[in-house]
């Protein structure tokens, strides 16, 4: 069942086009995302949906119904914003019963109404307290529990954890979820951080200029990007480009040059094949890569190749490299999943082996519209610095 249909939706502010030609479907239920940059539309577009925005182009329904030129009164669509906007001079309660009492519904309704809505989200006990006596988290659970109170068949999240700290984002990250599970209504989030957008959404659609770059499952716009932009923006990753050699049923055969006047083969994974002779780009996720100072067995289906390391930052859960090969520079996270007391750590200048799995390797279908801009590409190329030891 769909609940959200976007039809050539765009929308221009005056020679600047904030959200062009999107096209989309988001099912009943469903926990969708909009993952972006400051600037791609996401919130525009969210806006449109909520009816703060017309759209200068195209329809918006819900439903079977058209709601495009509703104002937002009408619509069964309620928005929760960053800044939760409670009233400072309500209790929590009364601040979670407004919207009702503007509908003028009976007393002991309400009072029903409201003690389960704040019981959903864990608020019921704190009912008499004013806002500024509550904390970060616990007034974004109000800012819920006042828009779910009018059952509205769409809510909509506009990047609604952007103002609390790491560990209080991810405990109502999980909330949030429990929350969508137990009331079964369509939810809409817009961030532009990746880490919740992948763990909260049934899917995403990840947006750039404007445009829908690319939508589907987390996993499988991580795995398999279909754009450089979504392969640049959702986690991190290793860009390489090569000549293709030859192409096989499951697989193709690259050549890639190293920037120092020497070349090594790959073999990657690809959606479409391409013609042989043509230069295409791929992705390597940096966790995808085992690193090692010994050589590893041949096996047909492992790519490996031979670096010198450059740079070495402890993160805690994992250790990251960057290994030079050539003029190119590798990414590879190493998880730490035991320490060996007696191995010898990999250090600084050391020459080591990089290898992977070849369906790890993903071709990307690149569109010139969807490139990065040079300054992401600057970005992408400048990796976190790690202290050096002394005197090196």
């Amino acid at each position: 069942m769909e609940d959200i249909v976007l039809k050539n939706v765009s929308k221009d502010f005056g020679a600047f086009t904030a959200v062009d030609e999107v096209n989309l479907t988001i099912k009943s239920g469903e926990l969708f995302s909009f993952l972006g940059p400051s600037g791609c539309g996401k919130t525009t577009l969210l806006r449109m949906i909520a009816g703060f925005e017309t759209p200068t182009q195209g329809t918006i329904q819900l439903g079977n119904e058209d709601i495009t030129n509703l104002p937002p009164y009408k619509r069964e669509v309620n928005t929760i914003f960053q800044n939760y906007s409670l009233f400072p001079h309500m209790t929590l309660f009364d601040n979670v019963a407004f919207g009702l009492r503007i509908k003028k519904t009976p007393k002991a309704e309400i009072k029903d109404r409201v003690q389960e809505t704040l019981s959903l989200v864990k608020m019921d006990d704190q009912a008499n307290k004013y806002p500024d006596q509550i904390s970060g988290g616990q007034k974004q659970r109000i800012a819920i529990a006042r828009a779910l109170i009018n059952k509205p068949r769409v809510l909509l999240l506009d990047e609604p954890l952007a103002a609390l700290d790491l560990k209080l984002r991810q405990h109502m990250l999980i909330e949030l979820m429990n929350i969508h599970d137990a009331v079964g209504i369509t939810f809409i989030y817009v961030t532009h951080d990746q880490g919740e957008a992948m763990s909260i959404s049934d899917r995403l659609a990840v947006m750039n200029l404007g445009k829908i770059v690319q939508e589907g499952p987390p996993d499988d716009i991580y795995e398999r990007p279909s754009s450089i932009f979504s392969a640049y923006f959702i986690g991190e990753t290793n860009f390489i480009s090569g000549e293709v050699k030859a192409v096989h049923e499951d697989y193709l055969e690259m050549s890639c040059d190293d920037g120092a006047g020497h070349s090594f083969e790959l073999d990657s994974c690809f959606q479409a094949a391409p013609e042989i002779g043509s230069r295409v780009t791929f992705s390597l996720r940096p966790e995808k890569i085992a690193i090692s100072r010994n050589k590893p067995r041949h096996q047909e289906d492992i790519n490996m190749i031979k670096g010198q390391i450059e740079d070495i930052l402890y993160l805690g859960s994992h250790t990251q490299y960057i290994v030079r090969v050539g003029k190119l520079k590798f990414r590879v996270f190493s998880q730490h999943k035991r320490v060996y007391f007696d191995d010898k750590a990999l250090d600084w200048e050391e020459k080591v082996w990089l290898f992977w799995h070849d369906s790890d390797t993903w071709m990307i279908e690149s569109d010139a519209l969807e490139m990065l801009t040079e300054a992401q590409m600057a970005e992408s190329g400048q990796f976190s610095r790690a202290l050096k030891r002394r005197g090196t």
